[in-house]
């Protein structure tokens, strides 16, 4: 079989069947919920948000999301492809964006998304990184849009690391996993150059706040 009908076979077959996995295996673990008054529930009509977490977290926070209706930026890398279809198992529209001019693309698709009342996610500190340091594009889509940015994230008891640029961390089966919601961030409509420094450390320092007391929980500052 040609490479590419395989990897064209392997899209089709892999995402649903890790998807699968995901539902059951996620499904045997323990979830505490922190500050949830910080979060809208999924059935509430009329409110989104902007969601916002380390690259991290980003497999299990799809499974936590999945209730939401919600449009996700996913990498425009080819392994974004098959984050893109997982994505879509759990029932997010994807658009593609990274730092160059497909970055700017999908800012306007994910715009034009929470216009049409949809929430977003975005990985804060995108999909190269650096790790936990925040990159623009949450900011620049709260003040278009004026829906808030949600700091998100997640710690387990017990759990496996992938050797990747961002320490990638799954959940084991049956761990405990403490999921916490960040104070709201609402950006003004009349952003200027020089206030979105300041944004972005904000937004920075509440993210690596929520990191450092859902980690500090179980022992561990980093991972």
């Amino acid at each position: 079989m040609k490479s590419g009908k395989f990897n064209s076979l392997l899209l089709r077959l892999l995402p649903p069947l890790v998807a699968g996995l995901m539902r059951l295996w996620f499904a045997s673990c323990r979830v505490t919920t922190h500050n949830e008054e910080n979060c809208f529930k999924p059935d509430e009509n009329g409110k989104h948000g902007i969601a916002a977490f380390w690259h991290y977290s980003i497999v299990y926070i799809l499974y936590h999301m999945r209730k939401y209706t919600a449009t996700a930026m996913v990498s425009a890398s080819r392994d974004g492809e098959y984050l893109a279809r997982l994505a879509e198992q759990f029932g997010f529209e994807t658009v593609r964006g990274s730092k160059n001019k497909k970055g700017v693309q999908g800012l306007k698709a994910m715009l034009r998304a929470v216009q049409n009342g949809r929430s977003a996610a975005i990985v804060a500190d995108g999909s190269q990184g650096p790790p936990k340091i925040v990159q623009a594009g949450s900011i620049l889509l709260a003040a278009r849009t004026g829906a808030p940015i949600i700091p998100m994230v997640f710690a387990a008891s017990r759990y496996y690391t992938i050797n990747s640029w961002d320490r990638t961390i799954i959940p084991k089966p049956f761990s405990r996993i403490d999921f916490y919601y960040g104070k709201p961030l609402f950006v003004t409509a009349n952003l200027q150059p020089k206030d979105l420094e300041s944004y972005r450390l904000q937004l920075e320092e509440r993210l690596n706040e929520l990191y450092k007391k859902a980690w500090t929980r179980y022992g561990k500052i980093v991972h």
